[in-house]
């Protein structure tokens, strides 16, 4: 009666080590952004360049060991889902910023 039930969901074994691995990911390129961003020593289009490939790097190594998200067919809808929200937010986003930039010349 007191037995365990347990179902895997797709992810495998997770271990620390791809925790740790992720962690010191984060941290490193949240530092490079920090320093690059404090330093003063790019000019603002290089910073902000640089700025854009960390925080697109930072977003895949969130995805990939903390959310476990990569290309196997267990994660195929997981991955579709987050698709499909990333295009309604840039729906949202930029139907926002569309009303709003053109909002003066319909009103006149």
């Amino acid at each position: 009666m007191s037995q365990s039930h347990s179902e895997e969901m797709g992810a495998g074994k997770i271990t620390t080590k791809a925790y740790v691995t992720g962690f010191i990911l984060a941290l490193l390129l949240t530092i490079v952004s920090f320093g690059m961003v404090m330093s003063h020593a790019f000019s603002r289009t290089t910073a902000m360049a640089g700025l854009f490939v960390a925080a697109f790097a930072q977003m895949v190594v969130h995805l990939h060991y903390f959310l476990h998200l990569d290309k196997s067919s267990a994660q195929r809808w997981n991955v579709i889902a987050l698709l499909f929200t990333a295009l309604l937010l840039f729906i949202f986003v930029g139907g926002t910023l569309w009303v709003m930039y053109t909002l003066n010349s319909r009103m006149m």
